[in-house]
């Protein structure tokens, strides 16, 4: 498929009174432009070139939500830049009151999408494969897949209509069990194969409790890299779950699958079954608000700050440990979650002595799930829930 056209479609009368004005243009890449079109200082991220994690050390305590500027970036490919004007989102399939096929679908513009009521929602947003690097670098089991250590992830107040709004609007067969959203950018080639368009199916029942159709983050329109000009979001899910540059939803009767919840994002290797089932809600991690390798002053005291989130619910309690897990410690929770975000904790070290620690932050969320001392190995390497055991030096 050709991103560099744009791809005239069939204009189709919207149900429910809802305007049509033509499917979305295909996502262009910028000729010479790199995969990732915001600036990337190296005091905020590690720049893997597809793909740029957030340095935890840039993170500012008092901030909850992540600017955009500074959230991590996850590409399969590069991203695009799209006319929000002439973008249109198209919904399909046999799982719809009145069956539609791709070819006559039913399409909304954004002006179409911002008449139907608005929500605000602050949801943790998480790459699957964050932590990944501790596999091999805590574990010894190298895995596949880019280092992230654990910047991969963000809190962002979304803004959009809530799916449910949208399918109900539309009209919805009550034996519809699955959805398949489709994003805009390229598509994704690996070892001469070429997978098409990502995409990922997600159930019914999670778009009509919290799906979101998202245009706006922490009050501003969607970043390029963030999938401007909407996207899905999927609270609590696998950051893969929240396709960007949202170009289809496929409603179906049946179970449709995606080389995303087949090929990968499910669990495969030794530890798992082979009919494993694609991954879904995050598990519970934790991290410090310091560089790697921290040095500390010998003969003050520090107030070290850190962050724990869960897919499953609010984190509860954090407790943490400065000597490798010899002795813990609760930590003082400084502000709750807001709606489905993060914990922010801190913990006052009183004048420690000089010497090598070890920090390590253990989390329990509401639903009483607790980060292990050690995660099973992956090929992929994904959900590193493990206690992370940060080096810190104190002279």
């Amino acid at each position: 498929m050709d991103t560099s056209r744009r791809t005239l479609l069939r204009t189709a009368a919207v149900l429910g009174g809802i305007a049509a004005t033509g499917l979305a243009p295909l996502g262009r890449a910028i000729a010479g432009a790199p995969a990732i079109l915001k600036a990337l200082p190296a005091s905020w991220f590690v720049d893997y070139g597809t793909n740029a994690e957030m340095q935890w050390e840039s993170v500012r305590p008092g901030d909850y939500l992540t600017r955009q500027s500074r959230l991590f970036v996850r590409n399969h490919t590069a991203t695009p830049t799209i006319d929000a004007s002439s973008y249109a989102l198209k919904v399909y399939g046999d799982g719809l009151s009145t069956a539609r096929t791709a070819d006559a679908p039913v399409v909304l513009t954004l002006k179409d999408l911002k008449k139907l009521p608005r929500t605000k929602l602050v949801t943790t947003h998480e790459c699957t494969g964050n932590g990944r690097s501790f596999f091999s670098t805590q574990q010894g089991t190298p895995a596949s897949g880019t280092a992230w250590t654990l910047g991969a992830v963000g809190t962002v107040e979304w803004e959009g209509v809530r799916l449910r709004e949208v399918i109900e609007k539309i009209g919805i067969n009550p034996a519809a069990v699955s959805i398949q959203a489709t994003g805009l950018d390229a598509p994704y080639s690996t070892g001469g194969v070429d997978y098409g368009p990502v995409r990922r199916p997600f159930p019914v029942s999670k778009a009509l409790d919290d799906a979101l159709l998202a245009w706006s983050a922490n009050g501003a329109a969607l970043l390029p890299d963030h999938g401007y000009p909407l996207r899905l979001v999927l609270p609590g899910w696998v950051g893969i779950a929240s396709i960007k540059w949202l170009g289809s939803l496929e409603v179906s009767l049946t179970e449709l699958t995606s080389p995303w919840n087949t090929k990968w994002y499910r669990m495969t290797g030794p530890s798992y079954p082979a009919d494993s089932p694609p991954l879904t809600v995050n598990p519970v991690r934790s991290a410090w608000e310091l560089p790697w390798g921290a040095g500390l002053d010998v003969g003050r005291d520090h107030v070290l700050t850190g962050r724990s989130w869960s897919g499953a619910g609010p984190v509860v309690k954090v407790d943490v440990s400065v000597d490798g897990g010899a002795t813990w410690t609760r930590a003082r929770i400084e502000r709750r979650p807001r709606q489905q975000g993060w914990t922010q904790w801190s913990y006052s070290w009183t004048r420690p002595s000089a010497g090598q620690y070890v920090l390590m932050a253990r989390a329990t969320d509401a639903k009483g799930r607790t980060q292990p001392l050690e995660t099973p190995f992956n090929d992929n390497g994904y959900f590193f829930d493990a206690v992370v055991r940060h080096p810190v030096t104190v002279a």
